[in-house]
């Protein structure tokens, strides 16, 4: 688990976005768009979202993968939450991000991006 240096949410000095999305969720920055059909109706979008370059990210830790690891239960364990499996797979740069838990023995790095209040990479090994 990162180190917060005691502050409860080490996301709430993020600035909010214009959009409905949480700031736990992956497309929190990501903006709005709105495309006007034909028919002069507006139809909201969202952007695309960019993956971040892996080497921008903060370590957190890097985890030697076995046999039943799943994402969501990296996310949990190193990030407090399954729901932030994508924070992992952001930071390794793979298509399918079930390839990251698919082969014993692998290992994959887990991290936020940088700039994150409060959260100290210490880059070792864990897991």
């Amino acid at each position: 688990m990162a180190d917060t240096g005691g502050t409860a949410d080490p996301l709430a000095a993020v600035p909010t976005a214009t959009t409905t999305y949480p700031r736990t969720s992956r497309y929190h920055d990501t903006p709005v768009a709105v495309h006007t059909g034909p028919d002069g109706r507006e139809i909201p979008y969202l952007r695309r979202r960019l993956l971040p370059d892996p080497a921008g990210l903060s370590g957190i830790a890097e985890h030697t993968v076995s046999a039943g690891d799943r994402l969501d239960l990296l996310a949990h364990r190193y990030l407090g939450s399954a729901d932030q499996w994508w924070q992992i797979a952001d930071a390794n740069p793979v298509l399918d991000p079930g390839d990251l838990t698919r082969t014993p023995g692998r290992r994959i790095r887990v991290a936020f991006p940088a700039g994150v209040p409060g959260v100290v990479g210490d880059g070792g090994a864990h897991g």
